[in-house]
């Protein structure tokens, strides 16, 4: 949808005027103009990820983030994916790894973002680069319904590492819950809290996530980009996965979520995007970072489940992100686990 055409009152969509959008992507790095690697720490490159996949640091990357087009038909701004037969796609997915990899540290974790299909043919090719360590799975609420099949509102996430030596930081993935029918030893809580907003219980994370948002109309990171990730989605993978400072890479970066949520959690990135549109609203999303740094959906250094705004309210200190990484060792001893 453009500017030009009429959006509700109430309709939060970010979109830029072809005033705003040329002004925006003169922040951008293009990918003919890149002068040195260090250049591209904290950027948004505007270009053809193969094409700059050779400049890219090596051992520079501590967390990957891969949103790849899924293998589907699929119109992205001004280009448009077309369905590849499933050896092409193959093909396709073995030339990013490939092209990315000289940039991972050793230490270093990636997410890849897959539909079921898909999933069954990237998870078939991760295990020949990475050690694969869990497939996540997420309940996305949007969707179109199917008079001959299941609606499809499932997607996949495969975590993946370059080693057995990695972040895993699981306090920072935890999730509150509210506590239905609490139970107690000798008259005192147990494994759960009792506070003002009411009775809950902070979780381990699990493999199945059914607390996303899919982005909406009424949503401040709402786009106009058919395949937007959402900020809390990605929150989790960034703070699980990754300390204060570390770099997170982002090749297909759409329009900047990967490092919008870097910047707000206080890690540095690296975007790479072909369209012009894309690369502009992710500068506007990064500048609007500078004034607000929250998730929603993570409040109280917690992840929370759906349908507790009210119980977020009731917090007074709306806290920012606690910082995981070397420069808080002593929190780091507490809950940064290197496996």
């Amino acid at each position: 949808m453009k500017d030009n055409q009429k959006r509700a009152g109430r309709n939060r969509t970010l979109f830029l005027t072809p005033e705003q959008e040329s002004d925006y992507l003169k922040r951008c790095i293009n990918e003919d103009s890149i002068a040195c690697s260090e250049d591209l720490i904290n950027s948004i490159i505007h270009g053809d990820f193969f094409k700059i996949a050779n400049q890219l640091p090596s051992k520079s990357v501590d967390l990957l983030i891969v949103d790849p087009p899924y293998n589907l038909g699929k119109k992205f701004g001004t280009s448009e994916f077309r369905k590849m037969k499933t050896c092409d796609y193959e093909e396709f997915t073995k030339k990013w790894i490939e092209s990315l990899f000289h940039s991972l540290k050793d230490t270093a974790s990636a997410y890849i973002c897959c539909d079921w299909k898909t999933s069954m043919i990237i998870g078939s090719i991760l295990n020949d680069y990475f050690i694969i360590q869990n497939r996540i799975t997420w309940q996305r609420e949007k969707g179109r319904g199917a008079k001959m099949n299941w609606k499809n509102s499932m997607e996949d996430i495969w975590f993946v590492t370059v080693s057995k030596n990695f972040t895993f930081n699981v306090e920072a993935a935890k999730q509150r819950r509210k506590v239905v029918a609490p139970y107690r030893v000798d008259g005192s809580p147990k494994d759960w809290q009792e506070t003002e907003s009411g009775n809950f219980r902070d979780t381990y994370p699990s493999n199945f996530w059914d607390d996303i948002s899919i982005p909406y109309w009424s949503m401040p990171e709402n786009t106009d980009h058919p395949t937007q990730k959402p900020e809390k989605l990605y929150a989790k993978l960034v703070l699980a996965s990754s300390n204060s400072g570390d770099i997170i890479l982002d090749p297909f970066a759409g329009v900047g979520t990967a490092a919008v949520v870097a910047k707000k959690l206080n890690r540095r990135f690296i975007g790479i995007e072909k369209e012009a549109e894309y690369c502009a609203l992710a500068e506007k999303r990064l500048e609007m970072a500078d004034d607000d740094s929250t998730i929603q959906g993570y409040n109280d250094n917690v992840f929370w489940e759906r349908n507790s705004l009210s119980s977020q309210k009731k917090i007074k200190n709306i806290s920012k992100p606690k910082v995981y990484g070397m420069q808080e060792s002593l929190f780091q001893n507490e809950v940064g686990v290197n496996v």
